[in-house]
Formats: C-alpha cells, sequence, structure tokens
C-alpha cells in the first residue's frame, strides 16, 4: 500500500508536527515513533556533519547527500532545508531534482542573501522580492512530481518588518509554492496575522528559546498552520545528554552508576539494524 504523502496530510487539514533529525540516530529513532513527518535541519546537519554553524557553508552536495541516506533510511516523508537553493536559478533547478531523487517529499527554500544564516539569528538579508519569486517559479517547474512540494520560506520579518514578510508570503504563494514559511514572527499575534493574511498552507517553526513564541499545536492549527518544525527538539536534547554523560565520565572515570538515562547495547543494536545481519548470517553464513 502507498504510504500517505504530505500534500494529502495537508489537504486534509491536519497539523503534521516534525521533529528535526541531523544524522542517523536521531532519524531512525524518529521514524519509529509514528511521526507524519521528519524536517531536516540545516542547522543540525552543518554542525553535526561539519562542525560549522548554518551560516551558508554547508553545500548542495553536503546536504543532498545527507538528506539522501535519511531518506532511504527512513520510512516516514521527509521535509528538507534547503537554504537559498544554492546560487541562481539553474541550481535552484539542480537543487530541486536532487532532493527530489533523494526521495525528499518537501523542499524549503529561502529569501536571504549568500551567504544565509539560521533563521534564528541576528543580521539576516533578504534578496529582492521578484529574485525570490522567479527562484520559486524555476522549483515549481523544475519538480517531476505533483507530489514534491515547495516550501518557501522569507526571513523578512527580523530586517524589513512583518507587512514586507506577509506580502512576500502572499507573492511566493501567487508564484506556485505549495506551503509558506514566514520564519521567526515574534508574537502570537504576529502568528495570528500571518494566519490571516495568508491564504496558503502555512509552516511554523518552533525553536524553544529562539526568537518566536512556544504555541500549541491545537492554537497553531486553529491559526491555519499545517506544519509545525522542531528543529531543535533532537539536538537540544542530545547536546545536554551527550555534555552530562561526558561530564560524569570524566569526574568519575567510570560509568558505574551514571544518573542519566542511556540506551542498552541491545537497544542500540535493533536501533542500528543488526538484527537484520544475523538473520543474513543465520541464512547465509557458516558461523
Amino acid at each position: 500500500m502507498a504510504r500517505t504523502t504530505l500534500r494529502q496530510l495537508i489537504a486534509a487539514e491536519e497539523l503534521i508536527v516534525a521533529p528535526g533529525v541531523f544524522e542517523m540516530f536521531s532519524a531512525k529513532i524518529a521514524d519509529r515513533l509514528g511521526f507524519k513527518a521528519l524536517y531536516m535541519t540545516g542547522y543540525g546537519i552543518s554542525v553535526s556533519y561539519l562542525g560549522q554553524p548554518d551560516a551558508g557553508i554547508a553545500t548542495f552536495t553536503d546536504m543532498v547527500n545527507r538528506a539522501r541516506t535519511i531518506a532511504e533510511g527512513t520510512n516516514t516523508p521527509l521535509i528538507a532545508d534547503a537554504d537559498t537553493g544554492y546560487g541562481g536559478l539553474l541550481n535552484v533547478r539542480h537543487t530541486v531534482r536532487g532532493y527530489e531523487a533523494a526521495g525528499v517529499q518537501a523542499i524549503q527554500i529561502e529569501d536571504q542573501e549568500a551567504p544565509k544564516k539560521c533563521g534564528h539569528t541576528p543580521n539576516r538579508r533578504v534578496v529582492p522580492l521578484q529574485d525570490m519569486v522567479r527562484k520559486i517559479e524555476v522549483a515549481v517547474e523544475a519538480r517531476r512530481s505533483d507530489d514534491t512540494l515547495i516550501v518557501a520560506r522569507t526571513d523578512a520579518r527580523a530586517g524589513l518588518g512583518l507587512d514586507e514578510a506577509i506580502k512576500r508570503a502572499q507573492a511566493y504563494r501567487q508564484a506556485g509554492a505549495d506551503v509558506i514559511f514566514v520564519e521567526a514572527p515574534e508574537s502570537e499575534a504576529e502568528f495570528e496575522r500571518v494566519g490571516r493574511e495568508v491564504d496558503a498552507p502555512l509552516l511554523a517553526n518552533m525553536v524553544p528559546t529562539g526568537k518566536s513564541p512556544m504555541l500549541s499545536a491545537e492554537r497553531l492549527r486553529a491559526l491555519g498552520f499545517r506544519i509545525a518544525i522542531y528543529p531543535a527538539a533532537g539536538m537540544a536534547a542530545a547536546c545536554a545528554a551527550l555534555d552530562h554523560a561526558y561530564r560524569y565520565l570524566l569526574e568519575h572515570g567510570s560509568l558505574i552508576g551514571a544518573p542519566h538515562d542511556a540506551f542498552t547495547m541491545q537497544q542500540l543494536h535493533e536501533l542500528s539494524g543488526f538484527p537484520d545481519v544475523w538473520e543474513f548470517e543465520r541464512r547465509h553464513v557458516e558461523l
């Protein structure tokens, strides 16, 4: 049976809650829990893979290779950050086709100048509106399947204000974007205004301690949002757990008596896929 697509879920007016994944442990854990979608976070990929900030350093090749690995290793529809499309219009076409071939169901492209920055950092600048409109038109034309969604993100709120962000959101929808992402509204009232004035399926970025307030799933759905991404949900918790575990090991010289939660080796084996290896060996390899 074919799995439900993101387009079908959006048409059903559900709120799709998508946790951020940034490597295969996070992707596999999220995949088996029953989420309707996963979100490949550019911030998480840039830091976990390159050890660099989300400031336009990760390339198309870096990102599409990670997207392919995650999509091939999971069963949940994947939304993936594609930054600015990695260049001009030809690059946007190449990006959309590459992400689509990698198995991504929704491709997020933003209107920042290069090099782009994380949406919850200062000093972000955006390209002229018409430049982004042309990128969206190319992205829509480039996709080979109608089930591939183009998510248009605007970062105009930070430097140009909410009026300009809404104007851009409306223009991007008119250009053919399937989902609109106004980055970092700074109050619940701003979320309400986006929901009221932008006639499109909307994506909300929920970042604890970021620039936007945290809203409940019920409130976001009532305001017209159809996707809520939580890019830092996994990486923030993982970093805290790693810090705790490593500090304990440094202080005590062992993990005996460590108070933190940890997977057993059996749980790690199951998550990583060793049961399939053992079954293969049982059938085909003399031990």
